[in-house]
């Protein structure tokens, strides 16, 4: 394959060119060779080894040579446009419990947010400062000069056309900042008045109905800066963006529509300004189509989160005297979104494969016992949970022999010492901190160590754990064990292959693995 050598020598995956545990490169990009070739390559197993010109070894997994690049999900091409339609068998939404008590159902409101533009939640406790817990489920608070939240209601002195009962057509919040919330929180406290409905429109699909439909006005509008102001006794702000910005490629990437917050433009020339009006004005009549608009009336309770990069917001007027509308919002950003949907997606995967593992794999036999594999390592796990163990040893007695998966049990019970505790430790280092994956790593020490420092405790082992203590070595000399026992790690150790060598109980009944599914959440890295 043809690849160009400085892409592929600065992503080399190795210890010497990234951090293992966050992927950082060690190294700036001037401190490549001037002439770098590849020297040699030769495909080995699944991956390709590479010899460098200048004595450097890589190795690149195949797999990673082959895949695309999504993005960062920002533009269209990581969207799900949509028109009122689409969403004839419902919203996007879930119950405000269920989001915060599943971790599979928190990340498909994220993934709503990201793919459609927003998401409903019901339930919220309808109590003042409550949007604030919202937000914080999944990142941070957007404070502005609006303060940490706002109130949306009819204020008797307002300072923005929100806080009156005067309908609003279609916008986004905040053009005049740079740069922008780029997510907006509305949640309902109290919703009697006649009217107030809200409303939704997607900005990317009403870009992209301009595009179509007269490219020359959707060109204007990406590359026209246009001054959004905002200023109130105590405020002064504005930024000159574009209605519709697209990144390098072309790809629409964010919209800013509000009527309200344009100032005058200045320093075009006629034939500029003309066609801008022409654009501006066929723009807007695009995102009050009736089949973009969707509407929909918010109770107590509900929880709008939305992109307000990308969504336009609306509302209808709505009676003053009789009956009450108030809303409680604020503002928060996509990215610490998108970041706690990708760890819960990477947790999920991880978690899955886990229990793909024991229910699979782990349904064999273990070793020679009375138990099978997974039933060996819940039963650890509950016997810890049962002893009040810290969280970190619960999930070390759980998953201490992952090790064993992939057939190598068999190999140890061959005669051949698999350092099972060591391979699996390695492996979940992925996912878990020191604290989970030490005590996995030392527990057969353990258990050499355990012969040898208590008297009877080797003659209480089964059968084949007495098989495969001399296979991993027998016990341990006076000398080795005063070692281990200085270890930080040993006490823990220690406390698993007790749980280990309890866990061997046909008639012991135990949780399945997804009792323990919040808990190793709570500790992946």
């Amino acid at each position: 394959m043809s690849l160009s050598p400085y892409w592929l020598r600065d992503n080399c995956p190795c210890v010497e060119c990234r951090d293992p545990r966050n992927g950082q490169k060690l190294f700036q990009v001037g401190d490549l060779p001037d002439g770098l070739a590849v020297a040699e390559s030769v495909e080995d197993g699944d991956a390709l080894a590479v010899l460098w010109s200048d004595g450097h070894r890589s190795r690149y997994p195949l797999a990673w040579l082959a895949g695309t690049d999504e993005g960062d999900g920002r533009t269209e091409d990581g969207k799900q446009l949509w028109t009122a339609a689409d969403f004839g068998p419902g919203l996007p939404e879930a119950d405000w419990s269920a989001y915060l008590g599943d971790e599979r159902e928190r990340a498909a409101v994220l993934a709503a947010v990201r793919r459609s533009g927003f998401a409903l939640l019901r339930g919220v406790p309808a109590v003042e400062r409550q949007v604030l817990e919202v937000a914080r489920s999944f990142g941070y608070v957007r404070e502005t000069n609006y303060g940490e939240l706002f109130d949306v209601r009819v204020e008797p002195d307002p300072t923005n056309l929100a806080f009156t009962g005067a309908a609003i057509a279609p916008h986004t919040d905040n053009p005049y900042r740079d740069p922008v919330p780029t997510l907006q929180l509305l949640h309902c406290l109290r919703s009697d008045a006649t009217g107030g409905d809200s409303g939704l429109v997607d900005g990317f699909t009403a870009a992209a109905v301009l595009r179509e439909e007269s490219p020359a006005d959707f060109a204007v509008l990406t590359r026209t800066p246009v001054p959004f102001v905002f200023r109130d006794r105590r405020t002064e702000l504005r930024a000159d963006r574009p209605l519709i910005d697209v990144d390098g490629r072309g790809r629409i990437r964010e919209v800013r529509f509000n009527n309200r917050s344009i100032a005058t433009l200045r320093g075009l020339t006629t034939a500029e300004l003309d066609a801008f009006y022409t654009a501006y004005r066929r723009f807007a009549a695009i995102t009050l189509r009736p089949e973009l608009q969707l509407t929909f009336r918010l109770a107590p309770g509900d929880c709008l989160v939305f992109d307000n990069t990308r969504l336009l917001h609306a509302r209808t007027a709505f009676e003053t005297g009789e009956g009450h509308r108030h809303l409680q919002g604020c503002y928060a950003d996509l990215d610490s979104l998108a970041s706690h949907h990708a760890v819960l997606e990477r947790r999920t995967a991880a978690l899955d494969t886990l229990e793909q593992l024991f229910e699979g794999e782990g349904a064999g036999e273990y070793l020679g016992e009375a138990v099978t594999l997974a039933g060996h390592m819940l039963q650890a796990g509950a016997l810890a949970e049962a002893a009040g163990a810290p969280a970190h040893l619960v999930a070390a007695a759980l998953l201490h022999d992952v090790g064993h998966f992939h057939g190598a049990g068999l190999r140890l019970m061959q005669g051949e010492d698999n350092r099972h505790s060591h391979t699996g430790a390695d492996w979940l280092g992925r996912w878990f901190g020191p604290d989970v994956t030490e005590p996995i790593r030392l527990h057969v020490a353990a258990k050499r160590y355990l012969c040898t420092a208590e008297p009877g405790y080797r003659a209480k082992l089964s059968e084949a754990s007495e098989y495969t203590l001399r296979v991993q070595g027998g016990p341990m000399t006076e000398e080795q064990a005063a070692q281990f026992a200085a270890h930080p790690g040993a006490t823990d150790a220690v406390a698993v292959r007790r749980w280990d060598e309890q866990a061997k109980d046909p008639d012991l009944e135990t949780p399945p693995f997804a009792h323990f599914r919040p808990l190793l959440a709570e500790l992946m890295a």
